[in-house]
Formats: structure tokens, C-alpha cells, sequence
């Protein structure tokens, strides 16, 4: 996905306004041999006991994180918190949350040792994402940017012939001012910042892309919408046979080609240079296997016809999403990616993932939910301006997911892991 000007001075713009981009490059650059030999594993109770359950909370809690509605030393019975997030409410669907980590991050929001909370079912997840987190903290940490974000809303306008499509376009073009104004008055946090046109005979699509602050945005953007729809529809001066909120045209909750032209959500990109020692150590096999099994992995994905070429990165996000109060159906859209693994001329590994559809917020939704804000307050992202830090510690999660699949499959241990830790023991 290519960033137009604007967008690159306005994200320069905003992270200058928190340091130098020379001293963001010396924040993002990789760890000196001296760090390196600072870092040291941290290991904790693995098991599945009641006593090793304790012991990982309270080491938890050591660290200042607090997990008394998760560990359910608090009941959760205020149900009026609720509305706007269910109707018909009955219970909850109680589905277990496993810790993995530290991961290590270097980015431009997020920095230092996180405890990812994953809320699954699937035995071996939680094992496999801790041991790619181990690797990659002891290889100096990954370096992730979210580097371009917006939300899309693509009303559907039908009128009897091309002509009058040409005049709406040309009078739509001419409204900026007036569509902005009417997007401050809507909300408080959403931005306009393009209109795209999408011409078929008689028909346009009109995109509008925001940003929207540390929300998630799809009920922002359908709002203010919405309010510049009911402007179109009195200004203009030939009413439209035909219109539609959403076109279907977006990519909202479904995996699109548009998604490595555009931004949906927020993009971001995560690399690490895994050292060969810790790839034998941690990950018991070479840069060179795992290298070799990504090109033929990627090779049979193109052949498949998936959009993007990446291994399972809906694992990640899926359960970081369910333990995080967001809308897990985004994940159709946001494990959308590309990872890439080759060996550099230190025989080390070089390890990328991009996301260019990530779609993940800190403020309303589920965000504000007893264990969801936990969650959240596990890895410092409740609340506002901490949307971009989500983004670039959720694209990291997954990085290291891609790490250990790759590891397991080039080392045939994939099959052994899901016998041992993947199966109910009679």
C-alpha cells in the first residue's frame, strides 16, 4: 500500500510531536551485543494446577497488573454496563485466557516487556506464541511501526444515467468544507480526510475515510455518514433513484483485495532479526529451514488464491481480540498480511510481517468490560491515545506466531506439539 504526501507529512507530523525522528530511528534500531547479553529468559509455572495458576497471577500482580475479575476475585454483576453491547443478555460464554511472554517491543507507541493476555481454546496456542515471544526477546526484541491508519464508510448512489452521475460527482467534490463541518458537529474524535469516487454506469460509490481516534471507528464512521447522506439528499438537485449506507464496497468484516492499496483500520509493520544461536536453542532448528519452508509455504499460498501470504495470524489476533473487547469479526479484514523470512549475510534470520488492515481500538466497544479492561491493562493499551501502542503490540503478537509455526514445520515438530499440549489426556 502506497501513502500518499499527506498522509506521510501527517504521520511524520504526529510522531515528532513526541520526539525526533532521529530519536524514534534510535528507539526502533536493533540492540547492541552489550543489551543483547543483558536480556535474560523469564520463565513462569507453565502447568495447568490450581497452585501453578496462583503463582502466575501473583507474579502478574507483582508487576502491577491486576486481574481480579479475570482470576474472579471480583463477580461481575453490573448488567446495565452492558447496553450497547448485547441485547438479550442470558450470561457469558466463559472461554479460558492464557498468558504468554514478555514479548519484547521496539516501536514507536510501544516499547519494553509486555504479558499478552489470549483468550482460546485451541491447546498449544498459548505454548506456541510464548516460545516465538522467548526467541524473540532474546534475539533484542521486535521492532513494530503502525505507520498509516483510516476507517472507511462507501455509500451507494444509483441515478437514471451517467450524465447525472458526472454533475454529482463534480458537486460532491465541491462540499469538503461543508462535509467536514458536518463531521465535527457529528463526533468528537472522527476526522474526514478523503472522499474516493467509484464510477459503474449509472452508479457511484462514494468512500469516505476517517480517522477516528482511538475507537475501532465502524460506528463513528457510519454516523457521520450518514449525517453527510441526509445533507447529499437535500442539496443536491436530482434526487438518486437509489442509495445504501454501505455499499458493501469497504472491506468491512471480509477479507478484499483492496486491502494492499488502502489502509482499513491502521497498518503495521513488525521485523526482527532472529539470531541463528537462539533459532537452535529456542527453536531447535537453522534460519536456513526455516527460511526454506516459508518460500515453499508462500509458493502453495499463492496457489490457493489467499489474499496475502502468511501463516495464522487470525490465531493471534482472534484471541487477543475475544481477551481485548474488540470486534473479532475485524479479523476477516485485519489477518490479512504478508510475512516474509530470509537469511541475511550473517547467517541470521530476518523475520517482516505487514498488516495493512488492522482494526483494533481502546475506547467503547467491549474495551470498557470488566476482564476486557484488564486485558487491556495487561499490556498498558485501556484507554485514549493508546490505539497506535494495540496496533503495533497485535501485529508483534502475530510476528511471533508466524516465528513458531515456521520453526515447528521446518523442524516436523508441528504434529508432535498438537499431540502433546492439543488433545484432551484421558
Amino acid at each position: 500500500m502506497s501513502i500518499n504526501q499527506k498522509k506521510t507529512t501527517n504521520i511524520l507530523f504526529e510522531m515528532q510531536a513526541v520526539k525526533s525522528i532521529e530519536e524514534h530511528a534510535q528507539q526502533l534500531a536493533s540492540r547492541t551485543e552489550k543489551e543483547l547479553s543483558e536480556i535474560k529468559s523469564i520463565n513462569f509455572p507453565t502447568g495447568n494446577t490450581l497452585l501453578e495458576k496462583e503463582e502466575r497471577v501473583k507474579l502478574l500482580k507483582e508487576k502491577g497488573i491486576l486481574l481480579d475479575y479475570i482470576s474472579k476475585t471480583k463477580q461481575f454483576n453490573n448488567l446495565d454496563a452492558l447496553n450497547g453491547n448485547i441485547e438479550n443478555y442470558i450470561g457469558m460464554a466463559q472461554i479460558p485466557i492464557g498468558v504468554a511472554g514478555p514479548i519484547l517491543i521496539n516501536g514507536v507507541y510501544s516499547t519494553g516487556d509486555y504479558y499478552v493476555p489470549l483468550a482460546t481454546t485451541e491447546g498449544t496456542l498459548v505454548a506456541s506464541y510464548n516460545r516465538g515471544m522467548k526467541a524473540s526477546r532474546l534475539s533484542g526484541g521486535i521492532t513494530s511501526v503502525c505507520l498509516s491508519e483510516g476507517v472507511q464508510r462507501s455509500p451507494f448512489f444509483k441515478f437514471e444515467n451517467f450524465h447525472t452521475v458526472a454533475l454529482f460527482i463534480k458537486w460532491v467534490h465541491q462540499q469538503n468544507e461543508m462535509f467536514n463541518s458536518i463531521v465535527k458537529k457529528t463526533s468528537n474524535y472522527a476526522e474526514l480526510e478523503e472522499i474516493k469516487t467509484n464510477v459503474e454506469g449509472n452508479s457511484v460509490i462514494l468512500t469516505f475515510e476517517y480517522k477516528t481516534g482511538d475507537a475501532s471507528g465502524q460506528n463513528m464512521v457510519t454516523i457521520c455518514t450518514d449525517k453527510i447522506c441526509e445533507y447529499i439528499l437535500e442539496e443536491f438537485e436530482i434526487k438518486p433513484m437509489e442509495w445504501y449506507i454501505e455499499s458493501n464496497y469497504s472491506g468491512d468484516k471480509k477479507a478484499t483485495a483492496l486491502s494492499f492499496s488502502n489502509v482499513r483500520g491502521k497498518k503495521v509493520v513488525s521485523e526482527i532479526v532472529l539470531k541463528q544461536e537462539i533459532v537452535k536453542q529456542v527453536l531447535k532448528t537453522t534460519p536456513k529451514k526455516m527460511a526454506k519452508y516459508w518460500q515453499a509455504s508462500t509458493l502453495a499460498v499463492i496457489q490457493s488464491g489467499s489474499i496475502g501470504a502468511q501463516g495464522h495470524i487470525a490465531n493471534a489476533l482472534t484471541a487477543l481480540f475475544i481477551a481485548c473487547g474488540q470486534d473479532v469479526a475485524t479479523v476477516s479484514e485485519s489477518s490479512i498480511g504478508i510475512t516474509r523470512m530470509e537469511v541475511n549475510d550473517d547467517g541470521d534470520l530476518y523475520v517482516s510481517l505487514t498488516l495493512p488492515s488492522l482494526m483494533v481500538g481502546t475506547v467503547g466497544g467491549g474495551t470498557a468490560l470488566p476482564t476486557q479492561k484488564e486485558c487491556l491493562q495487561m499490556v498498558d493499551c485501556y484507554g485514549e491515545n493508546k490505539a497506535k501502542k494495540l496496533a503495533e503490540i497485535a501485529c508483534s503478537v502475530a510476528l511471533a506466531g508466524e516465528i513458531s509455526i515456521a520453526s515447528a514445520m521446518a523442524a516436523n515438530h508441528f504434529t508432535r506439539a498438537h499431540k502433546t499440549l492439543g488433545r484432551k489426556k484421558k
